[in-house]
């Protein structure tokens, strides 16, 4: 990302890997080189994420298989969060379990309630290779989880159990997308 540039504005909007997609279902390979060819994969991860009106997206859902996921995101208070993480992990995942509506981009128009911890902690890198750690509550650690669970190779639908999962699937068959 430039400095003092909007994120994406320079990046191109991708077409989204959709549920069924083998690379949605693999874990993600670790960044090693965070050069030029990162930085305009962020680029483009934001681009895409605002281009679908997403809340978050990880490099997997564009076709990318590394671990990296970019989110603008709020919390439970509004509180408006932006940024990236490469090569993240899920250090914290605690506090009360809430079931919430949850959606991914990479099953568009679909929800279900999924529960999730509402607080997270995420720690990693920037694009430059400077550590980060981000922490989140609320809607904005299920964001988190959500995001590290894709670089793992889980969608949301994979924790759902039960007439949850049954009907998020049935509904994922049936939509227009559908491979």
């Amino acid at each position: 990302m430039r400095q003092g540039s909007i994120p994406g504005a320079h990046g191109r909007v991708r077409p989204l890997t959709l549920l069924g997609d083998p690379v949605l279902h693999a874990p993600c390979a670790e960044v090693t080189d965070f050069g030029p060819e990162l930085a305009a994969l962020v680029e483009d991860l934001f681009a895409t994420m605002y281009a679908a009106r997403g809340v978050g997206l990880a490099a997997n859902q564009i076709g990318e298989p590394v671990r990296v996921f970019v989110y603008d995101c709020p919390d439970d208070d509004d509180v408006r969060h932006l940024g990236h993480v490469v090569n993240p992990r899920l250090v914290t995942a605690d506090g009360v379990v809430v079931r919430g509506p949850e959606g991914c981009l990479s099953l568009p128009g679909l929800e279900a309630g999924t529960e999730r911890h509402d607080h997270a902690v995420v720690e990693g890198f920037t694009v430059t290779g400077e550590p980060v750690t981000v922490h989140g509550t609320g809607f904005f650690a299920r964001c988190l989880q959500h995001e590290c669970d894709h670089l793992e190779g889980r969608v949301y639908a994979d924790r759902l159990t039960g007439w949850r999962r049954r009907r998020v699937l049935r509904q994922a068959a049936r939509a227009s997308w559908s491979r």
